[in-house]
């Protein structure tokens, strides 16, 4: 008898080591994320992938363009590297602690940004829904859950999230994406 592994709905990894690259689909229409690999302590990597456009909003006539907000700051100690189930994590608690700007970014300027950062950063913090790749185990639904333009489910406390941490003055980005419509 086959056992079944229950995923929890959500989980936040740390890993480092990280390698970054464009989707691969043999039709460059259906290019809309950024893959990037990391080392989060186990024997497997784990596949982050992050949305670079929104499909969904342009087929149904909407901005396909994802608005991030970049939340700036220091670290003295790194996060251990790991993944574990978490509660959540909710981008309206993060805006009140900080002064969000969210830019909209066309998707090849955004691909830009996060190639860049997985680049220069020593050590990646994600949040998000957890899934199986056929190579590697996968965290996607790093964006806001709320309701947009073209999806009316509105998930709360749910949102996605990456934290880069650079080596350089002991930087890091926390980057937050949102769709069209979203609040």
């Amino acid at each position: 008898m086959r056992r079944r592994v229950i995923q929890p709905d959500f989980v936040h990894a740390v890993g480092g080591d990280l390698r970054a690259r464009l989707e691969d689909h043999p039709n460059p229409a259906y290019v809309d994320h950024v893959w990037i690999t990391m080392q989060a302590g186990s024997a497997e990597r784990i596949l982050v992938s992050i949305n670079t456009q929104s499909k969904r909003n342009r087929d149904a006539g909407f901005d396909d363009r994802i608005r991030v907000g970049i939340v700036r700051g220091t670290w003295i100690h790194q996060p251990a590297r790991g993944i574990s189930s978490w509660p959540g994590f909710d981008y309206a608690k993060a805006e009140r602690g900080a002064n969000v700007f969210y830019e909209h970014y066309e998707r090849t300027d955004l691909e830009n940004l996060l190639l860049r950062a997985a680049a220069r950063a020593v050590l990646l913090e994600v949040w998000g829904a957890p899934y199986h790749s056929k190579r590697h185990p996968g965290i996607h639904q790093i964006h806001s859950r709320r309701a947009s333009c073209a999806v009316p489910e509105d998930v709360r406390g749910q949102d996605g999230a990456l934290r880069f941490y650079y080596g350089e003055e002991q930087q890091t980005e926390l980057m937050l994406f949102k769709f069209c419509g979203q609040p």
